[in-house]
């Protein structure tokens, strides 16, 4: 079977170990396989590409023995049959003692599963609150642990960590806080929807961590960080990623009004209001 991509990143042949769920509505997922002895990150935003099956379907239909020709060959495929394709970070990896690693966790945002929901789930949210120990699924993601899906990256020198993200950026912004090393500087706004999903992170930066609840009113994210008063810094950097609209606000805040070096701010959209990943695909965004 070939699995070569686009190196460094390959096909990794997955299946469910666990989950867990981590509040309201975040569920996480164990995966395991014999494949991932060729993964390799050194974490942090790391971004993943998983494929996950239909209903009735036993596993992913990715055409990988194409070669570099899959993506062509995954879109020619029908509707109801070719892999539902959604983009994820990595949330942790564990390994043997060899160094090999074992288990890849990824955190599942879940929109519409509970009963009336205004909006009906979504494919990742309906196979994430279903799935079972020994489901199967491809994840495409990297042979190479320093990789360019990794977009956190502070200049050397930086004395400011500045961070927001929402629920989705939640795992990315979790693995930057746990890489960050002891004294450093970090203020970081994440924002959830309802409070059951605050999560109790680790650190070893000096970091003030606010929450932002959605359901108990609490302020924009614009607001609230144009409202803070950040500690003086030479060289400050800043993460931001989740809802596009609100991180583009975000980065126009912190480069026109805080004077930030616009090198110096990494800001990734991972979903648009309104629109479905597919639908931001067909627009080429």
């Amino acid at each position: 079977m070939t699995t070569a991509v686009a190196a460094p990143f390959r096909f990794f042949s997955l299946h469910v170990v666990r989950t867990r769920r981590l509040g309201t509505s975040l569920v996480r997922v164990t995966f395991a396989g014999d494949d991932l002895r060729e993964f390799h990150s050194d974490g942090r935003d790391q971004s993943l590409s998983l494929f996950l099956p239909h209903p009735g379907q036993p596993e992913p239909v990715v055409p990988i023995e194409l070669g570099d020709g899959w993506w062509q060959g995954w879109r020619e495929l029908p509707d109801d049959v070719r892999a539902v394709m959604r983009s994820y970070t990595l949330r942790a990896l564990r390994r043997d003692i060899h160094g090999n690693t074992v288990e890849v966790d990824i955190d599942f945002v879940l929109h519409g599963v509970e009963p009336g929901a205004a909006m009906p789930a979504g494919p990742a949210s309906q196979w994430a609150s279903l799935t079972e120990p020994g489901d199967r699924v491809l994840l495409l993601g990297p042979a190479i642990a320093d990789n360019r899906a990794i977009r956190f990256r502070p200049p050397e020198g930086a004395d400011l960590v500045v961070v927001w993200g929402d629920e989705t950026a939640l795992p990315a912004a979790s693995a930057i806080l746990e890489s960050l090393p002891a004294g450093t500087r970090a203020r970081v706004w994440l924002e959830v929807h309802h409070a059951g999903d605050i999560q109790d992170l680790r650190t070893e930066a000096d970091a003030e961590i606010t929450w932002l609840v959605r359901s108990e009113g609490s302020p924009t994210a614009l607001d609230a960080i144009r409202d803070a008063q950040l500690p003086s810094a030479e060289r400050p950097y800043a993460w931001i990623a989740g809802e596009s609209g609100r991180v583009k606000e975000l980065r126009r805040h912190l480069v026109r009004e805080r004077g930030i070096d616009k090198r110096c701010v990494t800001f990734v959209g991972y979903w648009r209001e309104g629109l479905t990943e597919e639908q931001l695909r067909e627009r080429g965004e």
